[in-house]
């Protein structure tokens, strides 16, 4: 079976991991030095230097692992655990660089451990990709199978099977079902439920899944009590699932398990401290590079028209805690109120504050407010408290939103929800984000937003947007 050898090929692969970032430092050294200079760097290929490289190849690997990047997560996209190799590669290689320099242990010429992350995420991701690949392939046309037996014939099983019908690359065989009546598209009937233990007795598989109805949850016991006797693995869809998130917490208070329906990855306190972090040092470098940049459309809305260059609104943050965005001014000052949305013929716009809504260059004096806590580089955009109240009564899960701080860009920002787009579309991307929020999601909104993701739909001159809710 397939659980059999899952250990050792996971083994496998952590070891063939730290071979490739091992060999990586040699490679890096010779583009460094014999192809760029002419030189041959035999120095920098001393047993020291192997030897701090191998204990980074270890660490790195165990911190993948710890990751669960080599267990057994068929469902698991490519695409995640290749933004968390890179992700981590770097920290790993900026924290030895760090290191290395306060410790004055020995000299790593700074282009040198940048080819080493280059060349060592090269090589463990092209072999994930590769290994990804192959076992697609093979799934595709009936190998590496994981075999499954689906217990209830009701929507929830019907709903589980379809899904695996829908992806066969994930290389689930549904071998049957059991169930109290028949029903079509769950494979062969193997029986009732009490023919569970008999049918398991038979059988060699790699998972039972449950899948039982709400007025079906008193056999429960008697399911779970013949797979334990037989030593099978048990996964149970519960009747209530449409309400669980993708990652659920569960606490345990005496004899009751609690479910956590709203809890989030930045619940951690580490991880609330990673992000922050990268919110403190991201959006110092950014106010350092964007200065130039901010300067001169300081200079263009002071210009443009009478008036204070800031724009400053109150928003409403994390925990439903009110704060003043900042962004440079792009209307005349006027007494309208505050909550009046502009349209393309707005008289109150300037041609120059049309410009930098265009290319979002009003949003840059946010990293003010990221720096100083208000804001996150990445998160749902934050909104006037008189939108807020009324997206409360007309929207389910809008507040859930405030349990993150909000970002300059987001999720749903860079799948163009951005303006005057829907409220409810906005809301589903950002309840998803904050569901499976990762280190690596946010890099790879920030690299989304730096391909493009800063330029909007508004026209030069004319507004589709508000001044007050710019998504």
């Amino acid at each position: 079976m397939i659980r059999q050898n899952q250990r050792f090929l996971s083994l496998l692969s952590m070891l063939t991991d730290a071979f490739l970032v091992f060999i990586a430092y040699p490679a890096a050294v010779y583009v460094r030095f014999e192809v760029l200079n002419g030189l041959l760097g035999l120095d920098m290929l001393g047993a020291p230097y192997l030897t701090l490289i191998g204990l980074y190849a270890a660490v790195f690997v165990f911190a993948l692992g710890c990751t669960g990047l080599y267990s057994t997560h068929r469902a698991r996209s490519l695409g995640s655990g290749t933004v968390l190799i890179l992700a981590l590669n770097a920290v790993g290689a900026l924290g030895m660089m760090a290191l290395l320099y306060v410790t004055h242990l020995m000299e790593f010429p700074r282009l040198a451990v940048l080819l080493f992350w280059l060349i060592s995420s090269a090589l463990v991701v092209g072999k994930r990709i590769a290994l990804f690949a192959v076992a697609r392939y093979c799934r595709r046309r009936g190998y590496n199978q994981k075999h499954v037996i689906l217990v209830g014939s009701g929507p929830l099983a019907q709903q589980y099977a379809k899904s695996l019908a829908d992806d066969p690359q994930l290389g689930f065989c549904l071998d049957g079902y059991l169930g109290a009546a028949d029903a079509a598209g769950l494979g062969p009937c193997l029986g009732g439920y009490p023919d569970l233990a008999q049918v398991l007795q038979q059988r060699e598989l790699d998972e039972l899944v449950v899948a039982l109805e709400p007025a079906e949850t008193d056999r429960m016991g008697p399911i779970l009590a013949a797979a334990d006797k037989e030593g099978v693995r048990i996964s149970i869809i519960p009747f209530y699932s449409e309400y669980i998130p993708a990652h659920p917490s569960i606490d345990v208070i005496g004899q009751s398990k609690l479910i956590n329906l709203r809890a989030t990855p930045l619940d951690n306190l580490g991880w609330a401290a990673v992000k922050r972090g990268m919110d403190i040092v991201g959006s110092l470098l950014l106010i350092v590079l964007s200065s130039p940049l901010m300067l001169i459309a300081a200079v263009g809305v002071k210009l443009s028209s009478p008036g204070p260059i800031l724009f400053r609104q109150e928003r409403v943050g994390k925990d439903k805690k009110p704060f003043m965005m900042l962004k440079f001014r792009s209307m005349r000052v006027t007494a309208t109120e505050t909550t009046g949305w502009t349209t393309d013929t707005d008289p109150r716009k300037t041609r120059f504050g049309s410009f930098i809504r265009k290319v979002s260059i009003d949003e840059l004096p946010q990293f003010f407010n990221v720096l100083k806590g208000d804001m996150s580089l990445v998160g749902p955009r934050p909104e006037v408290p008189y939108h807020v109240d009324h997206f409360k009564e007309e929207i389910p899960l809008y507040l859930v939103r405030q349990q993150v701080r909000p970002g300059i860009t987001g999720w749903a920002q860079v799948h163009g929800l951005r303006g005057n787009t829907s409220i409810e579309a906005r809301v589903k991307y950002d309840i998803w984000y904050i569901e499976n929020w990762t280190l690596g999601l946010d890099l790879y909104i920030l690299f989304k937003t730096a391909l493009g993701g800063w330029m909007n739909s508004e026209q030069v001159g004319g507004s589709a947007q508000k001044e007050h809710g710019d998504g």
